[in-house]
């Protein structure tokens, strides 16, 4: 590669690695031509660009986006799949799929501009989906209205209890 043509990668990288919500470093030694493709497939599907890219120029990436700390991952064949709609779909694709192919090595990441280790992308993925986190903060913040308004309906239903015993009693009395 000609050393424009190295610059122009670096400075795509470096955007990339910027702006992506989520970035996981995979090792695919191993794969089959067909899984390779498989695991793209699942990744596209979930908005997910997977790329093999140079160790050289992704360090000279993450160097100028002041992620240094990447270099410890930048070994041996390394691949990178970006996302950056959702922080959480890189990490279950690839983890699903490295159970299913024990070829493929997780490595390490980036999360909103962090460097993270293999631990913190296996608590990543088992995160439950968006949609099931926010029905529980929904749930969270709609248990205390509901259980207000269940004591303020029991207080006025104890007195429309009271007023329907008194009218009861007032119909029961001699001469009424």
């Amino acid at each position: 590669m000609a050393r424009p043509e190295k610059e122009a990668a670096v400075a795509e990288l470096k955007e990339r690695l910027s702006s992506a919500q989520a970035v996981v470093l995979t090792d695919y030694r191993g794969l089959t031509v067909k899984k390779v493709t498989e695991l793209r497939r699942r990744l596209r599907d979930s908005g997910v660009e997977y790329r093999v890219v140079k160790n050289t120029l992704t360090s000279r990436a993450a160097h100028e986006a002041n992620l240094a700390d990447l270099d410890q991952f930048l070994t041996g064949p390394t691949a990178l799949a970006f996302s950056t709609a959702d922080p959480v779909a890189p990490a279950k694709v690839l983890m699903d799929f490295a159970r299913e192919n024990k070829e493929l090595a997780i490595k390490g990441g980036v999360l909103d501009g962090r460097v993270i280790g293999v631990d913190q992308i296996k608590a990543l993925a088992d995160l439950p989906p968006r949609e099931v986190l926010l029905a529980r903060v929904l749930g969270g913040m709609q248990a205390p209205l509901v259980g207000m308004a269940s004591v303020l309906s029991g207080s006025l239903r104890s007195f429309v209890y009271a007023l329907e015993a008194y009218r009861r009693k007032l119909e029961a009395a001699p001469g009424a």
